[in-house]
């Protein structure tokens, strides 16, 4: 199919999360939905198995007389968090969900920001939070108990949760943000919020076969995106709990889509590479791809035989990437594409619940991060700022008047990032507000256009492009092989640097021997990596 506009897909719409689980329980009961590992083997539950977990574990909680509470879930990816989460949601809980990889002041600090009064936590991680907590904690260990127990009281005829109506007005959950730049804030979205996001994306795009989970629950693209979708969509997805075992969990589970962010995109395209280069081919497969690409564009397709290998290391039905949650370089895009994997690059916001553009399977832009939604406003400032207006936009920060003004004026979402809008509805970014260097001559740079060309090079696993001194600055994470290796980062800096006008050159190459700080999106932290670096080389014309 020509890569042109095509209509929207129709799909039934849903009010709430209550009513699409529900109805899928009712049309699919025994269509599998979840699939994770255990000490006996691989567990497998349907959307019934489900749809009656979701309501024993909410009738045991109206029972100890949790409603109307802000509780906390803290864990790992797990199908006891799916369910704790759903089960809040749809018993007038606010659900709070909190990083378990943050240090425990920081969860702490959360806790106390979200005013979590219960917390729900895997084992792994509760004496994170039983520390002069004060709060309620109960612990995934006791989650089969807390399900018997549930399931009994609906036995008897107790139906307070089954009764329970959703207000789609109402806060359902308090995501946080993963600051970047500054501190976390709590994003409230609603019922409304959420379904919205819902019905309106998955119109750009149809999920038709399983899916391996591996962004973490408690980030918007994670859960929204790679499990309620999912759960829309009526397909699978397996659970996966440690990210040594995604390579496994492919091969086994055999997924036709993967939800991931740019980072693992970029590890998978550079172990590639390595397999090849290891094997003396290439020069043999650069000229491979070429030929490929030529047939394709005379309408033969011969990617599925020709890169047998490559998409056998995905499980062997891989056929698309939903990228998203950082900048992606075009050339992944490309390659992909070139091997037979579709990367659909994407855009969103935990304010927005959380994406507002994807690119489609039959239209799509490279460069871009895709066709806006359908059904929200977008327009772009005077400063050249992208600002989004809908029913996907944001209650707003819990408990933060003041930052909430900030950013949302007459219902529009000032999304910090620089960017256009093509004719045809395709978002292009340019940059972030906050990052752009701007330089005692008053020229303004991106640092993100500098740090997609030192990340296209097979030596850097990590960038970060800032000003120091009024000079730009490129602090790099070389892959192991190139760890300290100034001569080759010198190289690279003058590589970059060519055809550039001065006042876009890179004058100081720094290296580290430690990865950036990231936060849950798999972005570099940028005011959390001020460390001591390995090496400090300036140009001899500076």
């Amino acid at each position: 199919m020509k890569n042109k506009a095509y209509p929207y897909y129709e799909n039934p719409l849903v009010r709430d999360l209550k009513d699409m689980i529900s109805g899928k329980a009712e049309t699919i009961p025994d269509h599998e939905l979840f699939v994770y590992p255990s000490d006996e083997g691989d567990v497998t539950k349907t959307y019934k198995d489900f749809y009656d977990d979701v309501n024993a574990l909410g009738t045991w909680m109206f029972q100890k007389k949790l409603w109307g509470k802000n509780i906390a879930i803290i864990g790992e990816n797990s199908y006891e968090w799916i369910v704790t989460f759903y089960a809040l949601v749809m018993g007038g809980n606010v659900a709070v969900a909190i990083d378990k990889g943050l240090p425990e002041e920081e969860i702490q600090e959360l806790l106390k920001k979200g005013e979590a009064t219960v917390v729900f936590v895997s084992g792994t991680y509760r004496e994170k939070v039983k520390k002069k907590s004060g709060r309620r904690i109960y612990c995934f260990d006791e989650f089969d108990k807390m399900l018997t127990e549930g399931k009994a009281l609906l036995d008897k005829g107790n139906k307070d949760f089954l009764r329970y109506e959703i207000d789609p007005e109402r806060t359902a959950a308090i995501l946080f943000t993963s600051g970047t730049s500054g501190s976390s804030k709590g994003v409230e979205l609603t019922n409304k919020n959420i379904a919205f996001e819902i019905n309106q994306t998955c119109k750009l795009f149809r999920l038709e076969g399983p899916v391996v989970a591996v962004l973490p629950f408690h980030h918007a693209f994670g859960l929204i995106v790679g499990i309620l979708m999912v759960i829309y969509y009526g397909t699978s997805a397996y659970i996966n709990k440690s990210l040594k075992k995604v390579k496994k969990d492919m091969q086994d589970f055999g997924p036709q889509t993967m939800f991931l962010v740019p980072l693992f995109v970029e590890f998978f395209h550079r172990q590639i590479w390595a397999e090849i280069r290891k094997r003396g081919k290439e020069r043999a497969f650069r000229t491979l791809m070429k030929s490929t690409n030529l047939l394709l564009k005379m309408g033969v397709d011969v990617r599925k035989k020709s890169y047998e290998s490559i998409r056998e290391a995905f499980g062997g039905k891989l056929e698309y990437i939903i990228c998203g949650g950082a900048p992606l370089d075009p050339m992944y895009v490309k390659e992909f594409r070139t091997w037979g994997i579709n990367i659909l690059n994407g855009y969103g916001t935990t304010e927005c619940s959380p994406c507002t553009a994807v690119n489609r399977p039959h239209h799509y832009l490279d460069g871009s991060v895709g066709q806006i939604v359908p059904g929200i406003d977008v327009r772009v400032s005077d400063e050249g700022e992208i600002v989004f207006r809908g029913d996907l936009v944001m209650k707003g920060y819990y408990k933060e008047p003041e930052a909430t003004e900030q950013v949302l004026t007459d219902g529009w979402y000032h999304t910090g990032d620089l960017g256009y809008v093509t004719d045809d509805g395709f978002i292009v970014l340019t940059g972030r507000k906050k990052n752009l260097i701007i330089l005692s001559n008053g020229e303004n740079i991106s640092p993100e256009e500098l740090e997609m060309d030192l990340t296209r090079d097979d030596g850097v696993a990590e960038a970060l492009v800032y000003e120091e001194q009024s000079k730009i600055v490129a602090e790099i994470f070389p892959v192991e092989e190139h760890l300290g290796d100034e001569e080759y980062f010198e190289k690279l800096k003058d590589k970059v640097n060519k055809g550039r006008p001065l006042y876009k050159q890179i004058v100081r190459i720094k290296l580290r021997d430690t990865e950036f700080i990231k936060n849950a999106s798999m972005k570099i932290v940028r005011h959390k990596n001020i460390f001591p670096v390995q090496v400090d080389r300036e140009d001899s014309a500076e």
